[in-house]
């Protein structure tokens, strides 16, 4: 296991584009928003906050969502199109191992991504430090599990690339649809605004540990559950060829 994860590893750092950009794209949407001095200003809509500080756990969704869904699932169904999953069914790993140090590494970067977000706009904007930090760090382990989870089945199921970025795109529209990253979530209806609290990558526990309350145990269960059932899925679905 360790030797998959430090190949996937060196794979992803290999990939410099694709990697960099995956980690940096958040830090730059949020230098470019922050660049509009409007959004730096506080408003009644956003409870005093400016839009910058309520749209810090829109921009955790969407580092989630980014890697989970748009680099994962692309990853694997290129290795399915490439062969190397073929080369691999000569070994006695098994095929779950392989999402496994894709979940491992991708998880890692997207964590980093995080960090390298949250150091950005408390010292370029000065957007406060999370209040709940252990909450925080339960929302994002519980709502990025679920996302990579579902990133994974898509992985397991796609036949090629072009497949599982398509499917893999439709899934991440929805999620940052209902995660407040398209349109801010007080402007969407509160049927929707419940959708985004109870599914992957949790904006409403990322907001509330942002805050300084305690996440609603209620939503990282549901993360957490979908997390579960989606693993199992995927490790039980996914073939070789």
């Amino acid at each position: 296991m360790w030797r998959i994860i430090e190949v996937e590893a060196r794979l992803f750092v290999r990939d410099r584009l694709n990697s960099l950009f995956a980690l940096v794209f958040p830090t730059l949407l949020l230098l470019v928003l922050g660049a509009v001095p409007m959004l730096r200003t506080p408003a009644p809509e956003f409870g005093g906050m400016r839009f910058i500080d309520s749209y810090m756990s829109s921009l955790v969704v969407l580092t989630l969502a980014f890697i989970g869904l748009q680099r994962v699932p692309t990853v694997v169904a290129t290795y399915r199109e490439k062969g190397v999953l073929r080369r691999l069914s000569t070994t006695p790993m098994h095929p779950a191992r392989l999402l496994v140090g894709q979940m491992v590494v991708n998880f890692s970067a997207a964590i980093l991504s995080v960090l390298v977000t949250i150091l950005v706009a408390y010292v370029v904007f000065g957007v406060d430090l999370p209040h709940h930090p252990l909450g925080l760090a339960c929302a994002v382990v519980l709502g990025g599990a679920g996302t990579f989870a579902l990133g994974l089945v898509i992985a397991a199921l796609a036949p090629n690339a072009r497949a599982a970025g398509g499917w893999a795109t439709a899934v991440f529209m929805l999620l940052m649809f209902f995660g407040g990253v398209y349109l801010p979530r007080f402007m969407l209806p509160n049927v929707v605004q419940t959708i985004g609290s109870y599914s992957p990558p949790g904006v409403e526990a990322l907001q509330q540990a942002w805050l300084g309350t305690a996440p609603d145990w209620r939503h990282l269960a549901i993360m957490g559950l979908v997390s579960l059932v989606a693993g199992t899925v995927a490790a039980r679905t996914f073939r070789w060829e």
